[in-house]
C-alpha cells in the first residue's frame, strides 16, 4: 500500500473551522493579536496561529490559493479543527461494487435506488456463492449491472476485492445489499472530496432504513434508530485510530482505487473494514467521515439475530489487536485520569481525597503548560474536568462492555465490585441515552444498551480466547504530546500539543463485518 504522491491541497479547496472549535483569547479578527489560539479536534489539540495564519483565517475559513494557505488548510483538517469544502470541479467516474449473498430482495431495492440517486460509470454485482444464483442474476440483469460470481462463498472482503479488481475507474464505491442510498447526488458529493490528492476513503453517515418514517415497531428497532453500531454520529472528522471516529464501516464507502491496492484482507470475515482503515492511515493517506451525506441501512431488529450480530462484531477486536498493536484499546487515558479513576473504584474516603488531589495537581501542571494564554487557570480547570469526565465515561463503558465477564466474577465475591458495576451500568446507560438516544424511551433503551454490551463483550472474550491474546482487554495509558515548535508549513505554531485527557468518547471499533 503506497503512500500518497502529494498531500498539497489544490487551489480552490476550502477548510472551514468546525463548529465545535473554540476560539480562545478573543476573536479571529481581534486587533490585539487575540483569537490566535484554537482548541478542538480529537484528541483535543491547542494550536496557536501566527499572525499570517490568523489573517488567512479571519472569516473562519481558509481558501487554498498558494503554498502557505494550502499548508494551513492541511494542518487544520488533519487536526480535526476544520471541515473540508472541495472545489466545484468535475468529479472522477465511479464504479459501484455490490457484494451479495442470498439477498435478491435487498439487491433489487439497492439497484433501483442507485439508478434513481446517482450515475456511476458501472455497477458490478459480486455474487458470493448464493444458494439461488439465478435470482441474483435476474435482478442484476433487470438493472443492467455486470454480474461476477464466486461459486463458493469466500466472504465479503473477497467479494469486494473481486469487484475492485474488475473496476476500471479511479474511484470505487462499495455498497452492501442491505443499504439504500436515498439522497440524489450522494455519490457525487462523496466523490468531490477526492479533489484532495491525499484522500483515500470517504464515508457517509449510515442511518436506519426506516428513520424517515413511522419506523418498525419494537424496542430493538427504536434503539438501532439512534444507537446503531454503523452510525458514527452527526459530527464530521478525519478517520484515525483512537480518535472519536476511529473507523468507518464498509457498508457504504468510496475509495481511491490506487490507494487501497488489492483492497480488503480476505482472511478476515469480520473487521476487514477497520483493518483497511488502519492500514491506509498508517501508509499516510487521509480518510474522512462526512455525516452530512447519508445512506440508510436495514438493521436487524429480531432479538436473536441482533444479539448474534453484536457478538460477531466483538470477535473482531482480537484479530485487530494482533495486526495493529495499541490501536484498539478498551480505554485510552492519561496517567492522572487513570490514577483518579482507579482510586475512585477503590471506594474509600482516602482514595477519593487522593483522586481529588491528583486532579488538582494535573490542573496546575496543565495551567503551566498553557503559557501565554489568557485565563489559563480557568481553561486548565475546564480541560481537566472534561478530561476526568471523559475518562470516567470510558472506564464505566469498558467495565460493563469489554470487561464484564471479569467484573461479573468479581461481583460474586465483593460488595464493592457489585456497587461499582451497578453504578457504572446505570450511570453510563443514562449518559449514553442523554448523549445519543433521547428519541427513544429511556428504560427500553437502557435494556437494549446493556444487552448490546453483553453480546459484544461475549464476542470479544471469545475472540480473545481463540487468538490467545489479552491485548484488546488492556487499557492504554498515554502521556500528553509535548508542545511542538513552529510547523514546517510556517503559518501554525503548536503550543500544547494533543491533550490526552479522555476528552472524547470512543465507542471502540464496532466493525460492520
Amino acid at each position: 500500500m503506497r503512500p500518497p504522491a502529494s498531500t498539497r491541497l489544490p487551489d480552490g479547496f476550502t477548510a472551514v473551522l468546525d463548529h465545535r472549535v473554540q476560539v480562545l483569547d478573543g476573536s479571529l479578527d481581534g486587533p490585539d493579536g487575540g483569537g490566535a489560539v484554537l482548541l478542538g479536534g480529537s484528541p483535543a489539540t491547542i494550536l496557536r496561529l501566527t499572525p499570517a495564519a490568523r489573517r488567512l483565517l479571519r472569516d473562519g475559513r481558509v481558501v487554498v490559493r498558494d503554498r502557505v494557505s494550502a499548508a494551513l488548510a492541511r494542518r487544520l483538517l488533519d487536526a480535526g479543527l476544520a471541515v473540508p469544502v472541495p472545489p466545484a470541479v468535475r468529479t472522477p467516474p465511479v464504479t459501484v461494487v455490490v457484494p451479495v449473498r442470498d439477498n435478491a430482495t435487498g439487491l433489487e431495492r439497492l439497484l433501483g435506488a442507485l439508478r434513481a440517486t446517482c450515475d456511476p460509470r458501472e455497477v458490478l454485482v459480486v455474487d458470493d456463492g448464493s444458494a439461488d444464483p439465478a435470482a441474483v442474476a435476474a435482478v442484476a440483469g433487470r438493472h443492467q449491472a455486470r454480474l461476477l460470481r464466486h461459486r463458493r462463498s469466500r466472504g465479503p472482503a473477497a467479494a469486494r476485492n473481486t469487484g475492485l479488481a474488475a473496476a476500471t475507474t479511479p474511484l470505487v464505491a462499495f455498497c452492501d445489499s442491505d443499504v439504500v442510498p436515498g439522497e440524489p447526488g450522494w455519490l457525487a458529493a462523496l466523490s468531490a472530496h477526492f479533489a484532495d490528492p491525499a484522500l483515500a476513503l470517504a464515508a457517509p453517515r449510515i442511518l436506519s432504513l426506516d428513520s424517515g418514517g413511522a419506523g418498525e415497531p419494537g424496542w430493538i428497532a427504536d434503539y438501532e434508530r439512534v444507537r446503531s453500531s454503523l452510525d458514527l454520529g452527526p459530527d464530521p472528522g478525519p478517520v484515525r485510530p483512537t480518535s472519536a471516529v476511529a473507523y468507518v464501516p464498509s457498508a457504504a464507502v468510496v475509495v481511491r482505487a490506487g490507494a487501497v491496492g488489492q483492497g480488503f484482507d480476505p482472511r478476515l470475515r469480520v473487521a476487514e473494514d477497520v483493518d483497511l482503515v488502519f492500514r491506509l492511515q498508517r501508509a499516510g493517506w487521509r480518510l474522512r467521515y462526512l455525516p452530512e451525506i447519508t445512506v440508510a441501512h436495514e438493521h436487524r431488529t429480531a432479538l436473536r439475530p441482533w444479539l448474534a450480530r453484536k457478538a460477531f462484531y466483538g470477535t473482531g477486536a482480537a484479530p485487530l489487536a494482533a495486526r495493529h498493536p495499541g490501536q484498539v484499546p478498551p480505554v485510552r487515558l492519561a496517567p492522572w485520569t487513570a490514577l483518579a479513576c482507579g482510586l475512585v473504584l477503590v471506594q474509600r474516603r482516602w482514595s477519593v481525597l487522593v483522586a481529588a488531589a491528583a486532579t488538582l495537581l494535573a490542573t496546575v501542571r496543565l495551567s503551566r503548560s498553557l503559557t501565554g494564554l489568557r485565563r489559563r487557570g480557568r481553561l486548565a480547570a475546564w480541560l481537566a474536568g472534561k478530561g476526568l469526565g471523559g475518562a470516567a465515561w470510558q472506564s464505566a463503558a469498558a467495565l460493563v462492555r469489554h470487561w464484564w465477564p471479569a467484573a461479573a466474577s468479581a461481583c460474586l465475591v465483593s460488595r464493592r465490585a457489585r456497587r461499582a458495576v451497578a453504578v457504572a451500568a446505570c450511570a453510563e446507560g443514562v449518559a449514553d441515552w442523554w448523549w445519543r438516544g433521547r428519541e427513544a424511551p429511556l428504560l427500553p433503551y437502557l435494556l437494549a444498551h446493556r444487552l448490546d454490551d453483553l453480546a459484544y463483550g461475549a464476542g470479544l472474550w471469545r475472540g480473545v480466547l481463540r487468538q490467545r491474546t489479552v491485548a484488546p482487554l488492556l487499557p492504554q495509558v498515554v502521556r500528553r504530546t509535548r508542545p511542538g515548535g513552529r510547523s514546517a508549513a510556517g503559518p501554525v505554531r503548536r503550543r500544547a500539543g494533543r491533550m490526552e485527557h479522555g476528552m472524547y468518547r470512543p465507542t471502540g471499533p464496532r466493525p460492520s463485518g
